[in-house]
């Protein structure tokens, strides 16, 4: 967090997101040092709890995958990809749509583009994925139609033509800003130095336009509230909608989230940090070692991008199929129960990680918000 330092002794209290970006992906940023998901990292998504989670986003792909005429190839491009858990399950899985799938595994994160080199997937180059036909421009031979799944791993979101972007757990964790209610208007918390080197925050006016939008949004909020401004959220969504446009495709995000009156009546709770699967709500302490993240304040970002449909991860999953393989699973459980072998024991995991998704008191609750291109 030097970089940090630095910048607030040269220009004085920073915006939070500024702070953010830096404890996150700076020189010593919790991810840059390989912070991340994963049972043995820091916390749990959903493509953690399993394999299930995966093998339903598999059966959501050929579902868009019909609906867009089967295309080949079909691109898809995870963004926040992690580790590359969701692409590893989805594979797995083994949609109908394999043959033409190109799959974009999307990071920031150096550390966790280098596992994607480690999982057992067809990883290739990112100019041979997006090759459509049987050569490039330069006339080196390319990846042609059938010859799915390919995947490849990239530092951002790519402009070529998508049919479908993912992003589970993202929003929530894109660099936003910090602001709180006055007594005369709304306050911006920025991010400086005491005088043993600690970050401490101070508050500034908030400017006028986002002033207005906030008391828009949250018109009754009381004093000492507290709301997260998720600008970087809004610019993401509107990259994502711009790289399916000419493919009619759509842009998928799954994220904890409410409406920004309901965060005003947190109590600050809405800031998440995590670190060795312990949540804590303090990320100026602990800065470059946990993670930032806040519930995305939903009517902030769908009043720039309405998104078509608004729904539970619960009802998303059911919709594609979950207890339909959660009953294939309870069923080869039963049967081999009294064996309680490997089989039996896999089955019943799978059983209970759909359980887990499903939870209307956790992930089940999550909300999944989908725009067309």
């Amino acid at each position: 967090m030097i970089e940090v330092r630095e910048l607030i002794h040269r220009a004085g209290p920073v915006p939070f997101s500024v702070f953010m970006g830096a404890a996150l992906y700076g020189p010593s940023g919790f991810y840059t040092r390989g912070g991340g998901a994963g049972r043995r990292r820091d916390f749990l998504t959903s493509p953690e709890v399993g394999p299930l989670f995966g093998a339903v986003l598999a059966q959501a792909l050929d579902t868009w995958w019909d609906e867009a005429a089967q295309p080949d190839p079909f691109f898809v491009a995870e963004s926040g990809a992690g580790p590359g858990t969701l692409c590893r399950d989805v594979l797995r899985a083994g949609p109908r749509c394999a043959g033409a799938l190109r799959y974009v595994l999307v990071d920031l994160s150096e550390p966790m583009r280098t596992l994607h080199r480690s999982l057992r997937v067809p990883l290739v180059e990112p100019f041979e994925l997006m090759g459509s036909s049987l050569a490039d421009a330069d006339g080196e031979v390319s990846f042609g139609p059938g010859q799915g799944p390919l995947v490849c791993s990239l530092a951002e979101l790519p402009t070529e033509p998508i049919h479908v972007v993912l992003a589970n757990e993202l929003l929530d964790n894109l660099a936003f800003d910090v602001t709180q209610r006055g007594v005369n208007g709304w306050k911006e918390i920025r991010i400086g130095l005491g005088n043993d080197g600690a970050f401490l925050p101070t508050l500034i006016d908030l400017d006028l336009s986002r002033s207005h939008v906030l008391f828009d949004l949250v018109p009754d909020a009381p004093v000492g509230c507290s709301v997260p401004l998720q600008h970087a959220a809004v610019a993401w969504i509107g990259e994502a909608r711009a790289a399916v446009a000419s493919t009619g495709g759509r842009v998928v995000a799954i994220d904890y989230g409410a409406s920004m009156a309901e965060l005003a009546g947190r109590d600050g709770q809405w800031l998440r940090t995590y670190r060795d699967h312990q949540r804590g709500i303090d990320p100026l302490g602990f800065a470059g070692t946990c993670d930032i993240t806040a519930d995305v304040g939903l009517d902030f970002v769908g009043r720039v991008h309405h998104p078509a449909t608004v729904s539970t991860q619960a009802d998303f999953l059911r919709q594609h199929g979950i207890e339909g393989l959660m009953n294939d699973a309870r069923a080869v459980w039963t049967a081999r129960a009294d064996i309680g072998d490997l089989a039996a024991v896999s089955e019943r995991s799978l059983v209970g990680g759909g359980e887990a998704l499903l939870d209307p008191a956790g992930l089940g609750a999550f909300v999944v918000m989908e725009w067309r291109g």
